[in-house]
């Protein structure tokens, strides 16, 4: 168990979805990503993804080149995004499940079926000097192969914990609580680190931010929406003071 401050990962994806929508370079990633800094976060998140929908090649360019955070490579397990994190050493990447038609990304990993393969993918990783996630619900049977294959962190996905609240299904959101709750501390026994994220809210997070095995929490999508109507920094610095709250 610790007691180490709770870090908070902001993830940028979706100042790039507004850019995108319009084309051009506004708004800019970076320039959000500078701003979180300024507003407490301890790490910037961005998930490149295969058809290139938010993020794109540029942007980790200048994500790479302008951060002074660490930088959370979120990517799917493919010989072309391999290529790419081995080519800008971040220092981390996260490996996430990706489908094409989905919005968002859906479930965690199936690690446990394609053990084999991705311990080969990601070994390249580490050997370059990347510390490697790996994203997965919260399931024994993940985190043990999570845990098998040398990944060195899991990010338990909390989706379902938020959606359960959203629709006010209060008593499997408590279930999926439990679940997250005894997998966080069963993954930390492995001697694996603990993060957390997908979906997370100001009305969510205390109750997994209170998780004492929990390292980090990465937060994107209701960030950059609450941004809307408060100013970036205003609602990263709340998050942050929630986090804080619950931690304490």
């Amino acid at each position: 168990m610790t007691t180490s401050k709770l870090r908070l990962g902001v993830n940028i994806d979706h100042v790039a979805t507004v850019r995108n929508a319009r084309g051009g370079a506004y708004p800019d990633p970076l320039r959000a990503a500078k701003l979180a800094e300024e507003a407490g976060a301890d790490g910037i998140t961005a998930h490149l993804r295969e058809d290139r929908r938010h993020i794109s090649d540029a942007d980790i360019e200048a994500l790479m080149a302008g951060l002074t955070l660490p930088l959370n490579f979120e990517m799917a397990a493919t010989d072309e995004m391999q290529k790419i994190a081995l080519r800008h050493k971040p220092h981390a990447v996260c490996i996430v499940p990706e489908k094409r038609e989905e919005r968002t990304t859906e479930g965690g990993l199936e690690v446990a079926r394609e053990e084999n393969k991705l311990a080969h993918f990601i070994a390249p990783l580490r050997e370059a000097g990347c510390r490697v996630s790996i994203f997965i619900a919260a399931d024994q049977r993940q985190i043990e192969a999570a845990h098998r294959i040398g990944a060195e962190v899991i990010e338990l996905h909390t989706g379902a914990y938020c959606d359960f609240h959203a629709e006010a299904r209060m008593s499997e959101r408590d279930e999926e609580l439990r679940r997250l709750t005894d997998m966080a501390a069963f993954a930390h026994s492995l001697g694996l680190e603990v993060h957390a994220g997908h979906g997370l809210t100001y009305d969510t997070v205390q109750p997994v931010a209170a998780l004492p095995q929990v390292m980090e929490l990465n937060i994107g999508h209701f960030l950059i929406g609450e941004s809307i109507f408060r100013g970036l920094d205003p609602a990263i610095r709340e998050m942050r003071r929630l986090m804080d709250e619950a931690r304490a």
